[in-house]
């Protein structure tokens, strides 16, 4: 069975992955022909939370493609395990990376607003950290903490964000915990 088959089998019937099947579609987020990384992509979507911990490995990649289509998968599962690793892609160089990574956040919801304050306490001198997390904060669907965050985002929209950011994402901390 050729690898086109391996992964519409999986798609179709809903088998358990392997781990090998999972590192053989990850490493097909690398393929240069765009239908091979997209059916690798749906594949490793369905598969879900098993899928998490490889694709956080190709965020790390030093090629864009395997960052770009493990960001994008990564946003797609909204597996709350890859928090981390998203907070982290939003330093990334390439802007679409940085993009996925905070629609990941956004898809992993209130789970996701803990460490990325926290992300913003420590480091809120980062331009990128702080869209990122502007974007997330933003685009966040409602909840309970939209109320609580509305501070942090007046800080991220202010002349001096860098400033402000840190104490109000701080504040908001205190309230959360």
């Amino acid at each position: 069975m050729n690898r086109k088959n391996v992964t519409e089998a999986y798609v179709t019937q809903g088998n358990t992955a392997s781990v090998r099947t999972i590192k053989s579609l990850v490493a097909d987020l690398c393929s240069t022909d765009g239908i091979v990384r997209v059916r690798a992509r749906k594949s490793l979507v369905n598969i879900g939370h098993a899928a998490v911990r490889p694709l956080v490995k190709a965020l790390a990649s030093k090629q864009e493609w395997p960052r770009w289509e493990a960001a994008k998968t990564l946003a797609q599962i909204g597996d709350p395990s890859a928090t981390q690793a998203l907070i982290g892609a939003l330093q990334d160089k390439m802007f679409d990376v940085r993009w996925l990574s905070a629609e990941g956040l956004i898809h992993i919801g209130n789970k996701a607003v803990k460490p990325l304050l926290e992300a913003v306490i420590k480091q809120p001198d980062s331009l990128w950290i702080r869209e990122g997390t502007h974007h997330v904060l933003h685009d966040l669907p409602e909840s309970d903490l939209k109320e609580l965050l509305k501070p942090v985002l007046h800080a991220l929209e202010d002349i001096e964000p860098s400033l402000e950011v840190a104490i109000a994402a701080e504040s908001a901390l205190d309230v959360i915990k």
